[in-house]
């Protein structure tokens, strides 16, 4: 699968920028952009899960059980 690349010219990028401005305000942007950081994070560790099961078990099995205490 190749990856899809987007060329975008400096003005591209501030058209871009601006419109979000407007259309979010300048207090909803860091809310936003924290929010949009954590989906991202989330979505490649599932995307890590998902492509890797058979390791994932195998690590599982190796790890020892913690001690159980009463």
């Amino acid at each position: 699968m190749t990856p899809c690349v987007a060329m975008f010219s400096a003005w591209d990028i501030t058209l871009i920028l601006i419109v979000v401005l407007l259309l979010f305000g300048g207090k909803k942007l860091p809310e936003l952009a924290k929010s949009l950081g954590q989906s991202l994070n989330e979505f490649k560790k599932g995307r890590g899960e998902a492509e890797k099961p058979e390791e994932k078990k195998a690590e599982d099995e190796k790890k020892p059980e913690p001690p159980k205490t009463a």
